[in-house]
């Protein structure tokens, strides 16, 4: 579903914006070390491209961070032309300070809903766990639907409303406010791409928990890696020893019987063409477009 903004929404989500820019950019040094599950499922959205017969002249990589992503598409890619963008200044110069003297990738700090590259320029975008970041993600998919190729791929991993279902449980137990951020059911985010004139969407889902000695090892890492809570109805005054203490008990009925407490990410994957067409050829046989309530789901447990 997309909502129309006001004058007054606009302002909030540029407010959000920065915010999310200014988290990022101070966890850019810490990122890596905190950042497992999201490297993990960076190294499983790019398998995917073993399926796809590409042979990108021109990548983008949109929320690239410290630039993993980006170089594993150079190193795929090597003669290709790849691009890191990143909304938050402090990541594109962390990615840039890890670049090679010889490497070819660049890094850039821009808005995904505002590409700086020119209408059909781009052969492939990437995009590893950034998009759930956005208000909505259909002025995104427009922006990246502009600089595709009618052939190009968008080939993307986003996090899905059951993420970190047991935090969020937990804090449901202490107040009423917004304490873990809400995140898009992949029906929706099939429902944009689709108004945003992207091809034969595809989209699937698996559940990945990792699982912490104690609670605050999972609060440490969530620190770590820059992900605050950005959500309007957030609790802006400063969380209470006792109220994080209650919290944590709460948690604790989530513990399994080996002794560790689980965390649930509902981890989204999709991918789409970039003109919108009826039919695309792919060897002897077509692949025709459909309705978004006939997308293939495809869904995977841990």
């Amino acid at each position: 579903m997309t909502a129309s903004l006001n004058f007054n929404d606009n302002d909030r989500y540029a407010l959000e914006k920065r915010a999310i820019a200014a988290s990022f950019s101070a966890a850019a040094a810490s990122y890596d070390a905190n950042a497992f599950l999201q490297q993990e499922v960076g190294n499983r959205l790019l398998q995917r491209l073993d399926l796809m017969k590409l042979n990108p002249q021109r990548v983008l990589d949109i929320g690239s961070g410290t630039g993993s992503c980006t170089r594993a598409l150079q190193k795929r890619y090597p003669k290709a032309r790849v691009f890191g963008l990143d909304l938050a200044m402090g990541m594109a110069a962390e990615a840039q300070h890890r670049r090679g003297w010889f490497a070819r990738e660049q890094y850039l700090c821009g808005d995904a809903e505002a590409l700086p590259f020119s209408t059909g320029s781009l052969d492939l975008v990437v995009s590893n766990l950034a998009f759930q970041w956005l208000s909505q993600p259909e002025p995104a998919f427009t922006e990246i639907q502009r600089v595709l190729k009618p052939e190009g791929l968008l080939l993307f991993a986003s996090f899905g409303p059951d993420t970190l279902k047991e935090l969020r449980t937990a804090w449901a137990q202490v107040d009423d406010r917004i304490h873990v951020n809400r995140f898009m059911d992949m029906h929706d985010v099939g429902d944009a791409m689709v108004r945003a004139r992207l091809a034969d969407p595809v989209m699937d889902m698996e559940m990945l928990v990792l699982t912490y000695q104690q609670v605050p090892a999972l609060l440490r890492e969530l620190k770590g890696i820059g992900a605050h809570n950005i959500n309007a109805g957030r609790r802006h005054a400063l969380t209470t020893p006792a109220q994080l203490k209650k919290m944590m008990q709460v948690y604790e009925s989530f513990r399994r019987p080996d002794g560790s407490v689980p965390a649930t990410w509902e981890v989204v994957y999709g991918h789409a063409w970039g003109t919108e067409v009826r039919a695309r050829p792919t060897g002897n046989a077509h692949e025709f477009a459909m309705p978004v309530a006939q997308i293939p789901i495809r869904r995977k447990q841990p």
